[in-house]
């Protein structure tokens, strides 16, 4: 498959028209974002699910509406303003029009000391409450007297939307991505993902002839994914064969790897392969150190191979889930970079085979134009890589496999088998059992 890059631009104007909603669980922002995205993916489905359907374990939440939300001092003046960043608002707050002195206030306030600066993002999603979020330096500011406190919000059956998009391949079996769209104004840990994932899509779409269909979600993280799950299973159970769930993918500082609970998926073996060649320092994970829909898909008695690419992982860098995880964070370069990390992952599923050598002992390269007639350092890299792919095609291991016996970067030997295959040195072959 051919690695044309989305447009980084591009995605980082997806990310700047994206990062001002307010979005949650359920709600309004979710289906605005939902929406943008159709605009980019028009096969994009927006699908509802009523309040109170039964997930397995879990049950679809009631609504959230949310209009307005401050503090206003005795003067008048709004010291905290949901409208200046959604983040000032604990998630899923209910309605509050009420005066109280500072020390009745101070119990719904949240602030970080360690970070002064940073407004914290705060949820609620199962249990009643209202709060807000401000900074500490704000927080210390406070003066004695009596405020204003309005959140104007409801909360009340509804539905809880999450999109599908299907990109159907010479394959039934599936190649499953998922991304979540549930978190307000916080650009790496959130938006990176679905700004990816609409890019992934795009590139996928335009692609002349896939080996797999891919399955592609925008989920609420944990109740969509569980909601997904318990619709679902028995389809993904027999057709999944690789997937990645697509978070924390925008910035510049590192790559990541979390592994799927089993650890020893295609998936896991593609993400360690790809990552080993763009960047040998890449920071790898154990499944306990796991946070996102992972948890799910990996569950006892679903396992799926679902594995996870990153940039700086959720909750391993400084700004995560803090107002500081902003369009300064995440950059064209981050996110063109965690694009194709997971294009070349991708890439490596599509192409990767079985091979089998059509001639016995070593072939006579030189008469068919595959030797060259100049021997320099470079020329005999060349030849010994093509020789050691020759080695191993016996039809008992795939090319992902070659690659790593040989140490060599599997799209970089996608053109060597292409020519050996127009030479007809080799062919494609169902996997053979060694005797």
């Amino acid at each position: 498959m051919t690695l044309m890059n989305s447009s980084s631009t591009q995605m980082y104007q997806w990310m700047k028209d994206l990062f001002p909603l307010c979005r949650s669980i359920t709600g309004e922002g979710v289906r605005d974002t939902l929406k943008y995205f159709r605009k980019i993916l028009p096969d994009l489905i927006i699908h509802e699910v009523p309040s109170g359907t039964q997930a397995f374990d879990w049950v679809v939440p009631d609504e959230w509406i949310i209009r307005d939300a401050y503090i206003k001092d005795e003067s008048g003046k709004k010291i905290v303003d949901f409208q200046k960043n959604n983040l000032h608002l604990m998630g899923y707050s209910e309605p509050i029009n009420e005066w109280m002195n500072l020390q009745q206030l101070n119990e719904f306030l949240y602030s970080i000391p360690e970070q002064p600066s940073a407004i914290p993002y705060i949820t609620s999603y199962y249990k009643k409450r209202w709060g807000f979020c401000l900074s500490y330096e704000q927080h210390l500011a406070l003066k004695k007297g009596n405020y204003h406190v309005v959140i104007d919000s409801e909360i009340k059956a509804g539905v809880m939307n999450y999109g599908e998009i299907i990109i159907p391949g010479k394959s039934s079996k599936e190649i499953f991505l998922s991304t979540y769209v549930c978190h307000p104004s916080m650009a790496n840990n959130e938006l990176s993902g679905p700004i990816v994932t609409t890019a992934l899509a795009q590139w996928l779409s335009s692609s002349k002839e896939l080996e797999y269909t891919y399955r592609i979600i925008y989920v609420p993280e944990t109740i969509g994914s569980i909601l997904y799950l318990s619709k679902n299973f028995d389809h993904l159970k027999e057709n999944v064969i690789a997937g990645f769930n697509i978070t924390c993918i925008g910035d510049e500082r590192c790559y990541s790897y979390l592994p799927s609970r089993d650890g020893d998926t295609l998936s896991d073996k593609v993400s360690l392969h790809i990552l080993k060649h763009i960047d040998s320092n890449f920071l790898s994970y154990k499944w306990t150190d796991r946070g996102s829909d992972e948890r799910q898909y990996c569950a006892p008695g679903i396992d799926l191979p679902i594995a996870t690419i990153m940039r700086s992982k959720y909750g391993e860098y400084p700004e995560y889930h803090t107002s500081l995880d902003n369009l300064d964070l995440v950059t064209e370069k981050g996110l063109e970079g965690g694009l194709m990390a997971i294009k070349s992952a991708i890439s490596v599923i599509e192409e990767n085979k079985f091979y089998i050598a059509t001639v016995l002992c070593e072939p006579q390269l030189g008469k068919r134009g595959l030797y060259p007639t100049l021997s320099t350092k470079n020329t005999h890299k060349q030849v010994k890589t093509m020789m050691n792919i020759l080695t191993y095609c016996d039809g008992t291991i795939n090319l992902l496999e070659i690659a790593e016996l040989i140490n060599e970067p599997f799209l970089e030997l996608v053109p060597i088998i292409e020519k050996l295959k127009e030479f007809e040195l080799v062919s494609e072959c169902d996997p053979v059992i060694k005797k």
